[in-house]
């Protein structure tokens, strides 16, 4: 999984084998993840791949100690989603999906809007859950100089807020979008509330 982003943003980056900005042909690579996909973007950026960053409920590092629940999960809990999912992965998919939303969130019906259960595989989940485990980005933040923008919702149990605000704090150039009584997924019905915030925010950049 790693390795695939790798060679995806090196297609774009690289002609013929020769170093060739994508600025030159397309403007500048802006990258973007959710959750998972945040870890990975940052993972890309920290090799200088990327010209910005849009982080959608993210984090630099999910697995925390009991000490930093605000800020993440413990790893023994997502060991043993691991070991869930192998044995009755209906039942780990259900319970995970339904800390995606607020309770307000599934009552206005934005949970339609996810894939169905059953989407991924089973060892893609684990390879997800194995990178959540390992990827560890916090430690050189302050590494990342390119312009980041940040969206999170207030209500996130997937990552908290405070991985949010940490951030906000490690990284150079971040704005931080935050969207209160919003849970994991904060894109989901703020479609254009938040492609409007981008476009203004990237537009102040490239001023």
């Amino acid at each position: 999984m790693l390795l695939l982003t790798e060679i995806a943003v090196k297609n774009l980056l690289y002609l013929d084998g020769e170093a060739c900005r994508t600025r030159a042909f397309h403007g500048p690579l802006l990258i973007g993840g959710w959750s998972l996909g945040g870890l990975l973007a940052l993972r890309l950026a920290l090799q200088g791949f990327a010209d910005g960053l849009v982080l959608l409920g993210a984090t630099a590092r999910f697995t925390r100690s009991k000490e930093e629940s605000d800020l993440g999960w413990a790893d023994l809990y997502v060991r043993k989603m691991m070991t869930g999912l192998v044995q009755n992965r209906q039942d780990v998919e259900t319970k995970f999906r339904q800390l995606l939303l607020t309770e307000a969130e599934w009552e206005a019906g934005l949970g339609e809007s996810l894939p169905p259960i059953g989407s991924w595989t089973t060892p893609a989940l684990i390879a997800g859950l194995q990178i959540l485990r390992s990827e560890e980005c916090l430690s050189q933040m302050k590494s990342i100089t390119c312009p980041v923008f940040l969206v999170h919702g207030t209500e996130d149990r997937i990552c908290p807020y405070g991985a949010a605000l940490e951030l906000m704090a490690q990284l150079p150039q971040a704005k931080l979008f935050t969207i209160p009584a919003c849970g994991h997924a904060p894109f989901l019905g703020r479609e254009d509330q938040i492609a409007n915030k981008l476009r203004r925010w990237w537009h102040e950049q490239q001023d």
